[in-house]
């Protein structure tokens, strides 16, 4: 890296940075930074566990979220937010959460948040 970015974001990988090129106008740089953030931004996941409570009738819940980065590391939180763990895959959370080898107990699964496309600067209207 080099150039007047280097002093300002030491962090940003050459790679990036060979990608992003300043538009003319304000607009058209926020725009391309809300694209670059909608390419790179980890996966979100959830790992639910379900339970048989009779025969025929299943319980379940939330019991983590997750963030998936590409083929790095993934970062899970128990969902009351007082557990966390960082992992090779997300796959790997479901030994965590599931109780009694999953048969007659708790089992675990991942259910992954689809990307909705949208991106934005304005924290109320990404709600």
């Amino acid at each position: 890296m080099g150039g007047k970015s280097e002093a300002y974001l030491p962090f940003m990988p050459a790679l990036f940075e060979a990608h992003m090129e300043t538009p003319h106008s304000p607009e058209l740089f926020d725009k391309e930074l809300c694209e670059l953030v909608l390419a790179l931004a980890p996966r979100l996941f959830a790992v639910v566990q379900e339970c048989e409570v009779r025969p025929g009738l299943k319980d379940g819940c939330v019991a983590a979220w997750g963030m998936a980065f590409g083929e790095g590391p993934v970062h899970v939180t128990t969902a009351d937010g007082t557990g966390q763990m960082v992992l090779n895959s997300p796959e790997r959370a479901l030994r965590w959460f599931t109780r009694d080898g999953g048969e007659n107990g708790v089992t675990a699964r991942l259910v992954w948040l689809s990307r909705s496309g949208g991106a934005t600067f304005d924290h109320a209207e990404a709600a």
